[in-house]
């Protein structure tokens, strides 16, 4: 049961109980329940090889040496390898394939695949995906999995040219309509789900400021108190495996 009031969990699931239309944003939160890790922040952590996390992961260093770039992602998804989709990852890939809601959208700022391996099918993935694989010219998608490890970059089979991770680097803009597709979801929701996610970060923060400028329900779920949690409708402290499966079971 999240800290808190009682109450509140009550709350939630009276107003999704009535929602028609509810969007969920999920951020690094959730997949560090599955042992994620952020591959930045603190000490050695934000340090690989001598090289920091924002020069390895940008678009800088794609121009420059596009191989170091892969190492790094092949070093970050055999970190990733042993991680599996937690409870949180579960109840959202259940709720959205029983169609309890008329309108369910699925936005996260992870790229780890996790929501997918969990069996989501609908996602906009506002920073992509590490497991992708996107041409330099053509933009056609690989998954890196098909890909054997000794090519590196790899090669586009539709045009010829290298391809580089299909993930949104430093100095990148967010991929083209992902972002506005989801934040018409926002505006027409009718409750909208923050988990595991300081929503502070623009432009994935616009989200839930625009549901909150519309009126619309807005529920926080997050072990930590932060600085989104006076603002919502209702924040719930605890786990997202723990808490997302209570508010979503599907009836």
């Amino acid at each position: 049961m999240p800290a808190g009031d009682e109450n509140d969990l009550i709350k939630v699931q009276a107003a999704l109980a009535k929602a028609h239309r509810v969007i969920v944003l999920t951020g690094a939160g959730i997949s560090a329940e599955s042992g994620v890790p952020t591959f930045r922040g603190g000490a050695g952590t934000s340090v690989w090889r001598g090289m920091p996390f924002e020069q390895l992961s940008s678009a800088q260093t794609v121009q420059q040496n596009l191989p170091l770039v892969w190492e790094w992602f092949d070093y970050r998804r055999g970190v990733l390898a042993d991680c599996r989709p937690n409870a949180a990852h579960r109840a959202l890939a259940t709720c959205e394939s029983s169609d309890r809601f008329t309108e369910f959208t699925l936005v996260t700022q992870n790229v780890d695949g996790l929501h997918a391996a969990a069996g989501s099918i609908n996602i906009i993935e506002l920073h992509g995906n590490i497991w992708r694989a996107r041409c330099l010219h053509c933009n056609a998608r690989r998954d890196v999995r098909d890909i054997p490890n000794d090519e590196r970059p790899p090669l586009c089979i539709e045009c010829g040219d290298a391809m580089r991770p299909d993930v949104v680097l430093f100095g990148e803009t967010l991929p083209t309509g992902a972002f506005d597709r989801a934040l018409q979801r926002s505006v027409n929701c009718d409750v909208c789900l923050v988990i595991g996610t300081s929503a502070l970060v623009y432009p994935a923060a616009q989200l839930p400021e625009i549901a909150l400028e519309a009126e619309k329900f807005v529920v926080e779920i997050n072990p930590e108190l932060t600085a989104f949690s006076h603002r919502c409708d209702v924040s719930l402290r605890g786990l997202a495996g723990e808490i997302v499966p209570q508010l979503l079971a599907v009836k």
